[in-house]
């Protein structure tokens, strides 16, 4: 009996102690409860697993149909004329033509006004943001601008349309049209100025504050600080912003459709007359009686295959300059 109790001692918590009968040992009784955090673990990798590859399936099949379309189309088209021709009338049943250079200086016209537009007043606000506002200040107006980027892009077309063309352009340059490339331009300016405001102060104030008690301490300004050490210090995220922008631009619909009009632009576009951009063409196409498996049909795909090409090119960019001015600090 001594001997069992000295051995029941002796055995590890948990551990059953030795049957002197068999010499052998009972499981060890596991209470920490590892086996069943294991299995929701590996339950949870697979499940996020899935959603990312739910978001890459997407993707592929996006570019698979993109790519199959427009492959149908090019047999039928040469893309010679398609990306160097200057004339786009698909619509013509006896001789069609199908150039889109029309459609993408329409669509770049629209983007270089709106970014004439949104990139000094989205960085100056940025610059008042990080740099002069008081934070009460900047709890309010940081939301206010914000709110801006939750208004649906119906109604900035309508503002262009109804307020932008007749009170402001009209009265300056009475021979602009009702639909112009100017208004959609102004409107969509106004539409993505939050996020060039939002991502450049988020990347102005991340730049540590050493850097601007260092400029002071040498007798530099407000101003100089914010111009010469801070923006230069941030510029890959304020590039990175810039980018973005001028991607959601490009990819713009609906304040096109309602205010720029549906008419091709010529190679050079004037502003103040009516354009088509590639996705209000897509849009108006969508919307009228193109019958499946036609030439017009798949002009479709072709005209969204480049645009998918140009947004994927703004995008690498975007990570070369990010990449390339990104400053390290410790």
């Amino acid at each position: 009996m001594n001997e069992e109790r000295l051995i029941g001692q002796a055995a590890a918590p948990g551990v059953s102690p030795m049957v002197m009968g068999g010499g052998s040992i009972a499981p060890r009784l596991d209470l920490s409860g590892a086996r069943s955090r294991n299995l929701s673990e590996r339950l949870i990798g697979v499940v996020l697993f899935l959603c990312g590859a739910v978001s890459l399936l997407t993707t592929v099949g996006i570019i698979g149909v993109l790519v199959f379309e427009a492959v149908e189309f090019f047999l039928e088209i040469s893309p010679l004329d398609f990306f160097f021709g200057t004339e786009w009338s698909p619509q013509i049943n006896q001789n069609p033509l199908y150039g889109v250079i029309p459609l993408i200086t329409g669509t770049l016209t629209i983007a270089i006004i709106a970014m004439i537009i949104t990139l000094p007043l989205g960085l100056m606000s940025a610059i008042y943001l990080a740099e002069y506002a008081a934070p009460p200040a900047r709890a309010v107006l940081k939301p206010v601008l914000e709110l801006l980027a939750g208004i649906p892009t119906i109604v900035y077309g309508y503002f262009a349309l109804t307020f932008i063309t007749p009170n402001v352009l009209q009265p300056i340059l009475p021979e602009t049209e009702v639909f112009n490339a100017l208004s959609a331009g102004i409107a969509v300016g106004i539409m993505i100025l939050p996020m060039v405001a939002s991502l450049s102060e988020d990347a102005l104030r991340a730049v540590p504050r050493a850097l601007r008690e260092a400029s002071f301490a040498l007798g530099a300004t407000k101003l100089e600080t914010s111009t010469r050490i801070v923006v230069p210090a941030a510029l890959s995220g304020i590039f990175a912003s810039f980018i973005l922008a001028i991607s959601r631009a490009v990819g713009e619909t609906m304040i096109i459709v309602v205010a720029a009009g549906s008419r091709p632009a010529d190679v050079i576009p004037n502003p103040l007359g009516q354009l088509q951009a590639m996705t209000s063409y897509i849009v108006l196409t969508l919307s009228g009686d193109a019958p499946r498996g036609t030439t017009e049909y798949r002009t479709l795909f072709a005209v969204g295959l480049t645009l998918f090409a140009m947004t994927l090119l703004l995008n690498i960019v975007s990570q070369w300059l990010v990449a390339r001015f990104r400053e390290v600090y410790q």
